[in-house]
Formats: structure tokens, sequence, C-alpha cells
């Protein structure tokens, strides 16, 4: 299946969110490398997926605890609670998204380097663990 222009600009939105995120939590909770990680996130997502799908999958009603908590702790990051915020972002994005870490484990297992890191005794049973739970709660 070949991306679009926009899914593709989607999948860089989204990386480049995460590696925002992954640096203003290395610099101390940096609030505004959190504030432009998060936002880059979401506008990945939505040109990924598209606008509609996006809001069906935030608007479920099996998941709204985890959308309050994600855009919560996305508000909060925004005006400068960055460590309360991310914990409350981090607990509704596990509700979010938990389904899909059972997918992205089997999928990180195939690659070359990083699959044979999780393949190791120790990191296998805790991906193991965390793939066959009910992650969220």
């Amino acid at each position: 299946m070949w991306l679009s222009d926009s899914q593709k600009i989607g999948v860089g939105l989204t990386a480049f969110g995460g590696l925002f995120m992954l640096l203003g939590m290395i610099l101390l909770f940096d609030a505004g490398l959190l504030a432009i990680g998060n936002l880059f996130f979401l506008a990945g997502i939505t040109l990924l997926i598209g606008l509609q799908k996006t809001l069906g999958f935030f608007a479920q009603k099996s998941k709204i605890r985890g959308t309050v908590c994600f855009l919560g702790g996305i508000c909060l990051v925004l005006i400068k609670w960055p460590i309360t915020g991310m914990a409350i972002e981090l607990f509704g994005f596990i509700n979010l998204f938990g389904d899909f870490f059972p997918v992205i484990f089997s999928f990180l297992r195939k690659l070359p380097i990083i699959g044979s890191l999780f393949n190791l005794p120790f990191i296998s049973k805790i991906v193991d663990r965390a793939s066959s739970s009910s992650l969220p709660v």
C-alpha cells in the first residue's frame, strides 16, 4: 500500500513529535519542547489517518477516559505544568493506544537490530507480559 503525500507528512510529523517529546523529557521536562512534540504528534496522527477517523478514534465511548486524560495532559503541558501534564498524558496514552502494543511489539521483533534486542531472555519476558496483558485500565 502506498502512502499519499499528506500521509507521508503525517508520518514525519508524528516521528518529529515523538522526538521532541523525548528531547523534552531528557532536558528535564522542558515545557516548550514537550508542547511542540504534542502538537506535532496530534497533527501527524490527523494527517496520517484523516480528520474524521481521528475524531472518531478519540470520541469512542470506551476510550473517553483516555481521551480526556491525554488532551488534559497536553493542556497542562501547554500552560507550563510539564511533569504533571506528562504523567496524566502518559496514563491517557496507555488507555488510548494500549490495544496497539502487541502489534507494535510483534513488528519490532521482526526488525534486524531491534528484534534481536527484543528476543533477549530478560527483555523477551517483559515484552511478552506487556503484550499479553490488557494494558488499558
